[in-house]
């Protein structure tokens, strides 16, 4: 069968991969074509637009490029046109994705969507564009059953694919001596800063972070950089410290740190997953931020906390990322910490609740099988 696959952010990327092997494994003959990065090339998808040409994230920064968006859609419509894929699948993306299943639906493709929209965080509305464009929707969360089961939809949660990526790099790991000799990292603990993935957030967290490095001398800061951002960006704001870039290290760096300061998003899953304490550290544009306290409607922005409902790691967003909060937080996570503890208890917790590996097979075993279906 042939599939079509939209993703349009490195975290679609990862997940989609990761799906691409399971389809392939259920599917022999499967043909993937798809829009999205590296690790979906490397799964062995075609890539026709690489996601670094979509990712547009932002009030502000999505109304700057609505001439590119609308080309963009223009675009995958004519090649899924061309393509006549069995089933076109979208991965999180709402504004572009929600936008092509409408067209793809109306055209008699078969719609999944991996990976919910976060519509529980903001636009419940779009939730009836759920109901009309997509045949099955497949989620990672386990509070999004409830959720979708409040506006009549039933869907099905089969574990978070976070999981299976952790397991799998972590299980190929050395012991931590020889990763410290292969990144040239000393024996100092290590304090990880994960800023983010998109330019905007490093140029306004990072900063932020770097404030604290002083208080913390018998420490070092490593900054886990993605290769989607420059390295001139990282050096133009890191300037003389002594904070060390270490691009795509991601896993390992949260496998040695003792601690980590985070950018909200999937981060703080993998820490979490990864047993790594963490405080959340999260800034935005003025003009994105007064929209975005206009209309989310979560009481949290990490999926740690979104998970667990309650708050196990702190939250610094804003106006309460400064200096004495961060230090204050920090120095609670880090060993003698007064929270450091409690926040490796409920880690426990929510992977017994988040489930075991394997998540990516079983949401295309399900996949692969509803579509025989629909050809029988």
């Amino acid at each position: 069968m042939r599939y079509f696959i939209i993703a349009g952010e490195q975290s679609g990327d990862l997940h989609g991969s990761n799906l691409v092997r399971g389809l392939k494994e259920n599917d022999p003959s499967a043909e993937v074509f798809c829009w999205g990065g590296d690790l979906l090339l490397a799964a062995g998808a075609q890539i026709l637009k690489h996601y670094k040409e979509l990712a547009f994230m932002g009030f502000v920064a999505v109304i700057r490029n609505l001439g590119t968006i609308s080309k963009n859609i223009t675009l995958c419509k004519k090649q899924i046109s061309e393509i006549k894929p069995d089933v076109v699948i979208f991965i999180d993306y709402p504004g572009f994705n929600l936008r092509i299943a409408e067209w793809a639906r109306r055209e008699g493709f078969r719609t999944f969507y991996y990976i919910s929209p976060k519509l529980w965080a903001w636009n419940e509305g779009r939730v009836e564009k759920i109901k009309k464009y997509i045949d099955r929707m497949y989620i990672i969360f386990p509070f999004e059953v409830a959720f979708y089961r409040k506006h009549g939809i039933t869907v099905e949660y089969l574990g978070n694919p976070l999981v299976d990526e952790t397991e799998r790099r972590v299980s190929l790991f050395p012991v931590k001596d020889i990763i410290r000799r292969d990144l040239g990292i000393d024996g100092k603990p290590v304090i990880a800063l994960l800023a983010g993935s998109r330019k905007h957030e490093i140029e306004l967290v990072l900063p932020q972070m770097m404030k604290i490095i002083r208080y913390f001398p018998d420490h070092q800061f490593i900054l886990a950089g993605v290769k989607n951002i420059p390295d001139e960006l990282y050096m133009h704001i890191l300037g003389n410290s002594d904070i060390r870039l270490l691009k795509d290290k991601t896993y390992e760096i949260l496998h040695l740190a003792e601690a980590a300061l985070v950018t909200s998003g999937t981060a703080t899953l993998e820490a979490a997953i990864m047993n790594t304490p963490q405080v959340v550290c999260y800034k935005g544009d003025f003009f994105s931020m007064l929209i975005a306290w206009m209309v989310i409607r979560v009481k949290y922005i990490s999926l740690v906390n979104l998970i667990m409902e309650s708050e196990v790691i702190r939250e610094l967003v804003q106006y309460d990322l400064t200096e004495k909060n961060l230090l204050k937080e920090l120095k609670a996570v880090l060993k003698g910490g007064e929270r450091r503890e409690k926040i490796l208890a409920d880690y426990q917790a929510l992977n017994d609740r988040i489930g075991p590996s394997g998540a990516s097979g079983r949401v295309a075993r399900k996949m692969v099988n509803e579509l025989k279906q629909y050809s029988e």
